[in-house]
């Protein structure tokens, strides 16, 4: 046989002890690190995030290897809904002006936070879920889950992120125009700790485009993968998902490839001179 294909004999032995190249075994061995990457993302990864992550290992890649290696292994990114096109004017608010303008760009912390509520589908019911992000790092500084959506649930979570943050100066906050954010409760709140209010237009969730985003990707990448049983089960999870992954490890495009608290703490480094 080896005279038939043009091999010598010795070098057809050594193919048998060792059939695949070099290259093949380099593609097996990092196909395993980016398939274990992928699973600590908790399978949301895209190939962009994955190779970010293998050069965090060391590794020496280019993002076209890792995407032909994702593709092969059915790695891939989970990937959003698009909206239906639309009109999305709205009028303007009567109550707070739309100060923040969809100015989600920001170059300090604590300057501007924006808040909304969603809804978790339970066994039991709904779970309602009130978030606080800062627009500087998009961390999620307080959240607060309940069965109802009273003023009560809003005021948790911005009383999480007013303790956490301790802001010593006015923090622009923005919202919709829900009913628990127009509420004498929350406007009294607001004043007593020097936050200042900004509204978006009715019926215009593009003014409070960061926190949907946040919602859409706490659906997309856990939600809609589980099935509840009970709201605990669901305040478990969302706890895991914001505390344990969101904040200190999901990498955002925004932040340069680093989480909303590995950016907070290289800016703080650079703006320290360390």
């Amino acid at each position: 046989m080896c005279r038939c294909l043009g091999l010598h004999h010795s070098g057809f032995y050594a193919w048998l002890k060792n059939p695949f190249c070099r290259r093949a075994r380099e593609d097996k061995r990092q196909t395993e690190l980016i398939a274990t990457a992928w699973k600590d993302s908790n399978k949301v990864y895209g190939y962009r995030k994955l190779h970010d992550d293998l050069l965090d290992m060391g590794e020496t890649c280019c993002p076209n290897r890792v995407a032909r290696l994702s593709r092969l292994a059915g790695i891939r990114a989970q990937i959003g809904y698009k909206n239906k096109p639309g009109s999305y004017g709205g009028k303007p608010s009567v109550a707070v002006d739309n100060t923040l303008d969809r100015q989600f760009d920001v170059d300090e912390p604590d300057r501007a936070w924006v808040s909304d509520i969603t809804y978790i589908r339970t066994q039991e019911g709904f779970l309602y879920l009130a978030v606080v992000i800062d627009l500087y790092s998009r961390r999620i500084l307080g959240w607060a889950t309940q069965s109802r959506q009273p003023s009560d649930l809003v005021l948790q979570a911005l009383l999480m992120a007013v303790w956490r943050r301790k802001p010593r100066h006015k923090v622009l906050i923005h919202t919709d125009q829900g009913s628990q954010y127009t509420s004498r409760d929350w406007a009294a709140f607001l004043r007593a700790h020097h936050l200042e209010h900004s509204m978006s237009r009715r019926g215009n969730c593009h003014d409070n485009a960061v926190a949907e985003s946040f919602f859409n990707l706490l659906k997309r990448e856990r939600i809609r993968r589980r099935s509840y049983k009970t709201g605990q089960d669901a305040r478990h999870d969302i706890f895991d998902y914001i505390e344990m992954f969101y904040n200190p490890k999901r990498k955002h495009v925004r932040n340069g490839m680093l989480s909303p608290v590995d950016f907070e703490n290289r800016q703080q480094k650079i703006n320290e001179g360390v």
